[in-house]
């Protein structure tokens, strides 16, 4: 048998005005197409679905198709919803933010993904290090972030889905006197400023226990990516990367790995640990969504062609 939501919707009008004309007008047809309508719905269903005997009450196979009308009906209704709401987010505003490092990294080809499938969104991002990132977000001033999520798992204010982990490791500039030698000490790896942030704790506690030292300030410090490369790549201090085959700075040459003599960097200290952080609860936008797959999507493409680059 087929279904014909027209007729059910005549079948639930009838139902409840309890007249055919009535019903008739409410759903702006004439009373003979109505009631052909009605005639149709019960034939196929072999029964009749009203007696016309008693106010046209529904029979008692009249109230299970009634249930089942009201529920495609309803089902029918979210779908057309849903997809006008669908048309109406492929366009207007999307505002995230990221930490330093996945900006430089991840961002670039997750954006170039959204663009192709929401190209009328515009997006607006912002670049700043976690503990700011995770304060703004519960302020409401973007839909989520991509950073160091160590802090926000434990947290039942937010929702995480963790990113592939990447290691990372010490840089200089391809010219740098630390660059001629195979292996370095770590004394000569203080021995020049290091350039990066120590705000992701893995990078913290990773330098705290290579110098040392109760604690461990970096001495240039910057929350862009792309600007503390820039630093190393033009005077002698020390940074750190992303280890992979996919990096810009190691595959053109400018930059160089080091290794570190005697230093095990398979501690989780030296592996990022970024993730998508979301407010626990709330409903992200349409294009949100989409963008967040597009972050998984970017993250699943660079582990699979990455490989070490020392």
């Amino acid at each position: 048998m087929h279904i014909d939501l027209r007729q059910l919707r005549h079948f639930i009008a009838l139902v409840e005005h309890r007249n055919f004309t009535v019903a008739a007008q409410a759903v702006n047809i004439s009373q003979s197409a109505f009631s052909r309508s009605i005639q149709a719905l019960e034939q196929g269903f072999g029964a009749r679905l009203v007696d016309r005997t008693r106010n046209l009450e529904p029979t008692r196979k009249g109230l299970v198709v009634l249930g089942h009308a009201r529920r495609l009906l309803g089902d029918a209704n979210e779908l057309l919803n849903d997809v006008r709401q669908f048309n109406e987010k492929e366009a207007g505003e999307l505002r995230f933010a990221c930490g330093p490092a996945p900006a430089a990294w991840v961002m670039p080809q997750a954006i170039g993904l959204f663009t192709k499938r929401l190209p009328k969104v515009r997006l607006r991002f912002q670049v700043d290090n976690w503990q700011a990132l995770g304060q703004r977000l519960l302020a409401e001033e973007f839909e989520f972030f991509v950073a160091d999520a160590r802090h926000f798992e434990v947290n039942p204010d937010y929702q995480v889905q963790l990113l592939s982990a990447h290691r990372w490791g010490f840089c200089c500039r391809s010219e740098h006197p630390l660059a001629a030698f195979a292996e370095v000490s770590l004394e000569q790896l203080f021995s020049y400023p290091l350039a990066g942030t120590v705000r992701p704790p893995n990078l913290r506690k990773a330098l705290v226990g290579l110098s040392g030292r109760p604690d461990f300030q970096t001495s240039i410090e910057c929350d862009n990516g792309h600007s503390l490369i820039n630093v190393v790549q033009h005077s002698d201090a020390i940074g750190t990367t992303n280890v992979s085959a996919s990096n810009p700075y190691l595959r053109d040459g400018t930059v160089k790995l080091l290794k570190v003599q005697g230093l095990d960097m398979q501690g989780e200290e030296f592996f990022t640990h970024y993730g998508i952080v979301r407010r626990a609860g709330h409903r992200l936008s349409y294009p949100a969504q989409v963008l967040m797959d597009c972050f998984l999507e970017a993250d699943s493409e660079l582990l699979a062609r990455d490989r070490p680059a020392s």
